[in-house]
């Protein structure tokens, strides 16, 4: 009999209404269709407190903890010692002893570490216990691209960050039985970076909940009248590569699409507006809604689905999801990346410079852009449901009892 599982997660797994929190619930889900699962993890907020109760009833244990490590002190602590201030960010005494004491009772077989946050918890004497790291995406490369834009000091910082985050993850990586990232193309940078094989280091991607994102399914339509055509962009709107993403389209493509059609509007749909992003609302046909109940009415009610992205580290829920809702998508070739879908058929896929015409190509030709939202849709079905995409889990997390199955 297979031995339990510990699951390590740098912020409350629900509700999956956010990229990591998506696939951190998503996974869970998984862990305990395999077997008996301990949770551990964070919470940012009284409302994240709360919604952790929620998931008592799926786990055999339940570890949850307020983060209130100050960036000031997690400063200082991460000068102290050398590294990365991301991590040193969720350093907690209680959530290590809680995971040593739970893994010293011998009952785990495996640890499950989502987000390299919470690695530096994994105790070095792990009692036999597999541990399986799921980096998610490269956070090293994103605090060096932040640096690439930066100036002065911190351009200096990111750089820090994005040199000693670098010597962390491959230390985890190399100490950890396998390390997953959410495309081919995050696995295979972090290859090259580590020196790790694909037999160590290796893909399992995003799904989408095709049931919920369905274009057919019962949710709330978008009660005030709405500006046509639309243009609509969903996501943290407090996450930096966000708000650098709309504030360019705005200012910058926004005006192209008017030229030709004047009562275009642009929502950018998503919860805590950054000052930035707020300052937008109003101005020639910007819309900021803040943070609104059920996000496929906005999709529903787009003609447009835009990705403008910059810098975008993984794969884009945002994009997944807009394409389940059967909606034609425009996405920068970042916003693409790791997306299994047809350029031209399924998505278009334009830089800054040709997202303008993009977009006005396919407000112009209401027939084709019906067509890509309907072969979006079909590839969604066909490639992204979360129990296809997480098939691999099973494998990674208990080698031994699915050589076995294999075997009967």
């Amino acid at each position: 009999m297979m031995g339990d599982m510990l699951f390590l997660v740098h912020r409350v797994p629900f509700p999956p209404d956010r990229g990591d929190k998506i696939r951190s619930y998503h996974l869970l889900k998984a862990l305990t269709g395999l077997g008996r699962v301990h949770l551990a993890c964070f919470a940012d907020d009284a409302a994240d407190l709360a919604h952790a109760e929620a998931l008592r009833p799926l786990v055999a244990s339940l570890h949850v903890e307020r983060r209130t490590r100050s960036r000031a002190a997690a400063l200082l602590a991460a000068g102290r010692a050398g590294g990365p201030v991301s991590v040193a960010m969720f350093d907690s005494r209680t959530m290590r002893r809680f995971v040593a004491e739970k893994v010293a009772g011998g009952r785990i077989a495996t640890i499950v570490a989502f987000s390299g946050q919470m690695a530096q918890f994994v105790p070095a004497r792990r009692h036999g216990a597999r541990f399986v790291m799921d980096f998610v995406d490269v956070d090293s490369a994103k605090f060096a691209a932040y640096a690439a834009d930066a100036r002065g000091p911190m351009r200096r910082l990111h750089a820090r960050e994005a040199r000693t985050l670098e010597a962390f993850e491959i230390a985890v990586a190399r100490d950890a039985d396998a390390s997953l990232f959410v495309s081919e193309a995050e696995a295979a940078l972090f290859r090259r970076a580590s020196g790790l094989g694909a037999d160590r280091v290796r893909a399992l991607g995003n799904g989408v909940d095709l049931a919920y994102f369905d274009p057919t399914a019962d949710f709330a339509k978008v009660a005030a009248p709405l500006p046509k055509p639309l243009l609509v962009f969903t996501g943290q709107m407090d996450y930096r590569p966000n708000v650098a993403a709309v504030t360019r389209f705005a200012t910058r493509s926004l005006p192209a699409i008017r030229a030709r059609f004047p009562a275009a509007a642009f929502a950018i749909v998503g919860r805590n507006p950054a000052p930035a992003v707020r300052a937008l609302d109003g101005q020639s046909g910007v819309i900021v809604t803040g943070a609104v109940a059920d996000v496929r009415g906005w999709l529903a009610a787009a003609d447009v689905v835009v990705a403008p992205l910059d810098l975008a580290r993984g794969i884009q829920n945002k994009v997944l999801e807009a394409m389940a809702m059967g909606r034609p998508v425009v996405a920068s070739p970042a916003a693409f990346e790791g997306i299994a879908a047809e350029p031209g058929r399924e998505l278009i896929v334009a830089d800054a410079g040709g997202e303008a015409d993009a977009v006005v190509a396919l407000l112009a030709a209401p027939d084709r852009a019906a067509a890509i939202g309907a072969a979006a849709r079909a590839r969604l079905v066909a490639d992204y449901a979360w129990a296809r995409q997480l098939a691999p889990l099973a494998a990674l997390v208990m080698p031994e009892a699915a050589a076995l199955e294999a075997a009967a």
